[in-house]
C-alpha cells in the first residue's frame, strides 16, 4: 500500500514524484511504456517559456512564470543541461506588430520581466538571423532551452534514489475505490493500492479521470513535426525564434538546443490516433517554408532526423489540476508550456494533496542532487586520464559522432532510471544522436546491454516490444 500513486512518468509525472519523496510518504510511479519520457516529454520544443503566451489569470499564466523562475536551480541541482538563451517572437506586418503589443502587456500582468519590443533594425541586432521580411519583434530574455527528456529521467531517478518506486510496463486499465483509498489494476492483472493518486497519464489523462467517474473534460492530440539538424547549423541562430502565436499554438519555431544542433519545427495537427507519432511529407515541407521566413539560411541538407509528437490539448483551454473526487488529483490538458511549468504544477500538485489530508512531513534524508548524464566528456583532459586509471573503460569510445564511451553508457545502464533498450541508453548517454544516427555504435551499444542485463544479444531491442536489433547467428563463432 502506497500513500501516492502517480499514473504517467513523463517529465510532470516525475517531478510529481520527486516533490513528493522529499517527504515521509511513500510513492509509486506507474508508466505503460519500457521506460519514462516515452510521451509529450520525448518530442517536443525544448523551450522553458518566458510566460507571456498564456492568457493572464490562467493556471497556464500563473505556474509557467513559476517554473519558468524556478528551472534553472532545478536544473543545477540534478545535473541538467540549460541555457537562458532567450526568445524573440517575430512579426511581419502591422497586424503581427499589434499582436506583439499585445504580448508585451499580458506578459507585463503575468509577470514576465524584460519584456521589450523591438522594430526595424533593433530586431537584426540583436538576432542577425532572422528573416529579410521580419519588421519587428518582441523579445523576452528570460526564455531558455532545456532537454525535457534528461530533465524527466532525472526527476524519476532522483524520486526513485529517494525512496520512489517505478513499475514500468504498468498500463493502468481499471481504478475501483477500497477502504485505503485505490486499487489500480494494469492490462496484465497486476494490482497496487495507494491512498491518494495523481493522474499525470498525458494524452490518456481522460480516459484515466473517467476511469474514477470524472466526465468534465475531453483530451485531444496536436501532432507537432520537427527537424532536428546537424550540429554544424546550431549556431543559425542565438535566440529562440517565434512567430506570432495562433488558435492552435506558438507556431513554427527555429532554435538552438543545449546539445549544440539547431531544431525546427512544429507543425499543429489535432488528430484522434493517441499513438500516431508519423512525419509526413507535407508536415515537414510546412517547418522548412515556414521556418525560412523566420530565420534565413537554413541549411535543410543538414537534416539528421525528423521526429513527431503529441501534446495533450484539453477541453478547457487551461491546465486541468484539481481533485474532482477525494484522493485523485488530475493534471491533465498540460500542453504547452507545460514542460516549462512542470516544477511549479509539482509544487501545486502537493498543495492539494496536503489540503486533501496528506501529511507532508519533511523527509531529512531527502538529497536533491544528481549527477550530470554527460559529465565525462566535458572534463579537462586531466580529470578524464584519472577516471581512465580507475576505470579503463571510459577511454573505450563507443559512438563516435558525439564521443560517448563505454564507461558512460555502462554508467547509464546502472543508473535510475535504468534503461532496458537502445533507445533507452541514446536518451541518456546521446550516443545514436549524432550523424550516423547509430549506424556505427548501436551493435556495440546492443551488446553491453546484454551483457550487463543478463540477456541474449538477441533479445535487445530498439524501443521495447518486437523491435528486436537482431533476429538470429548468421554464424557460430
Amino acid at each position: 500500500m502506497f500513500d501516492v500513486a502517480v499514473i504517467g512518468a513523463g517529465v510532470v509525472g516525475g517531478l510529481v514524484a520527486r516533490e513528493l519523496s522529499k517527504y515521509k510518504i511513500s510513492v509509486c510511479i506507474l508508466e505503460k511504456e519500457a521506460d519514462v519520457a516515452m510521451g509529450a516529454t520525448r518530442a517536443n520544443s525544448a523551450i522553458v517559456h518566458a510566460g507571456f503566451d498564456a492568457k493572464e489569470g490562467t493556471l497556464k499564466a500563473k505556474l509557467n512564470v513559476r517554473g519558468s523562475e524556478l528551472m534553472e536551480a532545478l536544473a543545477m541541482e540534478l545535473g541538467v543541461k540549460y541555457k537562458r538563451n532567450g526568445s524573440l517572437v517575430v512579426g511581419f506586418d502591422e497586424e503581427d506588430e499589434k499582436t506583439l503589443g499585445e504580448l508585451l502587456k499580458r506578459g507585463e500582468k503575468n509577470g514576465v520581466r524584460g519584456l521589450k519590443l523591438l522594430h526595424g533594425e533593433e530586431v537584426r541586432a540583436e538576432e542577425p538571423g532572422v528573416g529579410e521580411g521580419v519588421t519587428s519583434a518582441l523579445l523576452a530574455p528570460t526564455g531558455a532551452i532545456i532537454c525535457p527528456y534528461e530533465l524527466c529521467m532525472a526527476a524519476v531517478g532522483n524520486a526513485m534514489d529517494n525512496g520512489a518506486e517505478l513499475l514500468l510496463g504498468f498500463k493502468v486499465e481499471k481504478i475501483e475505490r477500497n477502504e485505503g483509498g485505490f486499487k489500480l489494476t494494469d492490462s496484465t492483472g497486476r494490482a497496487v493500492e495507494a491512498a491518494y493518486v495523481v493522474n499525470c497519464a498525458g494524452v490518456y489523462s481522460d480516459e484515466i479521470a473517467e476511469a474514477v467517474g470524472d466526465e468534465s473534460f475531453s483530451v485531444t492530440p496536436r501532432k507537432g513535426e520537427y527537424l532536428l539538424l546537424d550540429k554544424e547549423c546550431g549556431a543559425t541562430v542565438s535566440h529562440t525564434v517565434f512567430r506570432c502565436p495562433s488558435k492552435m499554438g506558438k507556431g513554427v519555431l527555429v532554435t538552438p538546443t543545449v546539445d549544440g544542433n539547431l531544431l525546427v519545427g512544429p507543425t499543429a495537427e489535432n488528430i484522434q490516433d493517441k499513438e500516431d507519432t508519423s512525419t509526413t511529407e507535407a508536415g515537414i515541407a510546412s517547418v522548412k517554408a515556414k521556418a525560412a521566413e523566420q530565420v534565413k539560411g537554413i541549411d535543410f541538407s543538414k537534416v539528421i532526423t525528423s521526429f513527431a509528437g503529441l501534446r495533450s490539448t484539453g477541453s478547457t483551454g487551461d491546465f486541468i489540476i484539481n481533485m474532482p473526487t477525494l484522493g485523485f488529483v488530475n493534471c491533465a490538458g498540460i500542453e504547452s508550456p507545460g514542460l516549462s511549468a512542470s516544477v511549479a504544477i509539482a509544487e501545486y500538485v502537493a498543495e492539494l494533496l496536503r489540503e486533501a489530508g496528506v501529511s507532508l512531513i519533511p523527509n531529512p534524508d531527502f538529497s536533491g542532487k544528481r549527477a550530470p548524464m554527460h559529465y565525462f566528456r566535458e572534463l579537462p583532459d586531466e580529470e578524464k586520464n584519472e577516471i581512465i586509471k580507475k576505470h579503463p573503460e571510459y577511454a573505450h569510445i563507443i559512438c563516435r559522432c558525439e564521443m560517448v564511451s563505454e564507461g558512460e553508457i555502462i554508467e547509464a545502464i546502472r543508473t535510475n532510471p535504468k534503461p532496458c533498450d537502445v533507445d533507452g541508453v541514446k536518451r541518456r548517454t546521446r550516443s545514436g544522436m549524432g550523424r550516423c544516427q547509430g549506424g556505427f555504435c548501436a551493435p556495440y551499444v546492443v551488446e553491453l546491454l546484454s551483457r550487463e542485463l543478463g540477456i541474449p544479444y538477441t533479445s535487445v531491442t530498439k524501443f521495447g516490444g518486437n523491435s528486436y536489433m537482431n533476429i538470429g547467428k548468421t554464424k557460430e563463432n
